[in-house]
């Protein structure tokens, strides 16, 4: 596989597409984990993803973060991860492994990020793909590409 960036917002279903690709064999990082910002919507640390770039021709990375543009060069595929508002609300608000989208004022931020952050996205991927789908076939769709 490629260099590929698996982007959208909190709730599209990145981290679960990304465990289904790390289970089938491929090297992934997942950015909202293991230090590769300071916190939650915080620019990716550029000298760490450069090298990690630098030494992988073969690695998935997710992620969504206002520095990720300037990679977008690094990697063959850019891939938007979309769900309707509602469904990133509901998951957010149900998952265990992140608390972001629990409180008012997070749901909020999403309904926001949304609106002004996903058209953004949208207009430089690649590829769409719908999150609602099984994650096999979206896994399947990346590995495809």
């Amino acid at each position: 596989m490629a260099r590929v960036l698996i982007t959208g917002m909190s709730g599209a279903g990145k981290s679960t597409l990304l465990r289904e690709l790390a289970r089938r064999g491929h090297r992934t990082v997942d950015t909202d984990y293991d230090g590769w910002t300071d916190g939650s919507g915080s620019p990716w640390d550029e000298a760490r993803m450069s090298r990690l770039l630098a030494d992988h021709d073969d690695v998935v990375v997710s992620g969504t973060t206002d520095n990720q543009g300037v990679f977008y060069d690094s990697f063959e595929h850019v891939v938007l991860l979309t769900v309707p508002v509602e469904v990133l609300l509901e998951r957010v608000a149900l998952r265990t492994d992140n608390p972001y989208g629990r409180t008012a004022d997070d749901q909020e931020e999403i309904r926001r990020l949304t609106t002004e952050v996903e058209p953004l996205l949208r207009q430089t991927a690649d590829v769409e793909l719908d999150g609602r789908h099984p994650v096999g076939a979206l896994a399947d769709a990346v590995e495809a590409l």
